[in-house]
């Protein structure tokens, strides 16, 4: 399997998989950065070129200018490192805040994307830009300036994971990759989810849509991610898949799973992996 090698392209740092064949690009939620998706890279096809990035203010990437960036500005960035990596027809996966940055492109850039796959869809607050913060906003930016990075991922990472205390692997990795968020960053994430609106650039969509999400979610639970799919418009609302034995960080706990969502197993992989599909 050809590994992941981490690049800097004008201010923003991205993983990258080479290959061939179709280009998928994975955008990752508020707590976690591009390395997190390393478990699901053995799941993906061997000649899949894979690229993910360190959304603006995480990792090595530049923070975005101004204290309460929206969706928008997220996606320009990423218009930016498209153009850049001439990235065309790609499917665009985005996890938890991801969403919202993906769904905010592909209004805006329909043309550069083939198709979306919106995972543990993060609906957003719909706080007007600039004005009192939602309170679960607030209490993120509070809690990793009071506590730090370490004390901050530590009081957060079970909560990601199904079953934390028979997963304690995976919650040490999940609170591995939260202990790396920093401000600016984090800050102008967090207010970028206070203003965020899936729903309404659900709404907007004009490309296939997938949706999938953990059965055992805390953080964006199943109820959210049904109403994310029920808002796409019927000529292009694909699957909704729900993920039995996981919680928000899925593509890590089943990756096999997740990767069944982007349809790019074969049937017998999802019938023999734990999953259910809808229409």
């Amino acid at each position: 399997m050809t590994e992941l090698k981490t690049y800097l392209s004008d201010g923003i740092e991205y993983a990258e998989r080479a290959g061939t064949g179709p280009v998928l690009v994975l955008l990752h939620g508020i707590g976690s950065n591009a390395a997190s998706f390393a478990p699901l890279m053995p799941y993906l096809p061997i000649d899949w070129r894979v690229v993910i990035w360190n959304a603006p203010g995480y990792g090595q990437s530049t923070p975005l200018t101004g204290n309460w960036p929206v969706a928008s500005e997220y996606a320009e960035a990423l218009l930016g490192l498209f153009d850049r990596l001439k990235l065309n027809d790609v499917l665009l996966a985005g996890h938890s805040l991801g969403t919202l940055v993906a769904a905010a492109f592909a209004t805006t850039y329909r043309e550069r994307v083939a198709r979306l796959l919106l995972a543990s869809p993060a609906l957003g607050h719909g706080m007007a830009r600039g004005g009192a913060l939602s309170p679960a906003a607030q209490s993120r930016i509070d809690d990793l300036q009071a506590m730090g990075p370490d004390a901050f991922a530590a009081s957060r990472a079970s909560r990601l994971v199904y079953a934390p205390d028979a997963n304690p692997d995976l919650v040490a990795r999940v609170q591995r990759g939260m202990a790396q968020v920093q401000m600016p960053g984090y800050g102008q994430a967090a207010r970028m989810l206070a203003s965020g609106r899936l729903l309404d650039d659900a709404q907007r969509l004009g490309l296939p849509t997938d949706v999938v999400v953990g059965a055992n979610d805390r953080v964006t639970p199943p109820e959210g991610a049904a109403r994310a799919h029920a808002a796409l418009r019927p000529q292009w609302r694909g699957s909704y898949t729900l993920l039995p034995a996981a919680g928000h960080a899925l593509y890590q706990q089943d990756p096999a799973g997740f990767a069944a969502a982007l349809n790019v197993l074969t049937e017998d992989a999802r019938e023999g992996g734990q999953m259910e599909v809808t229409k």
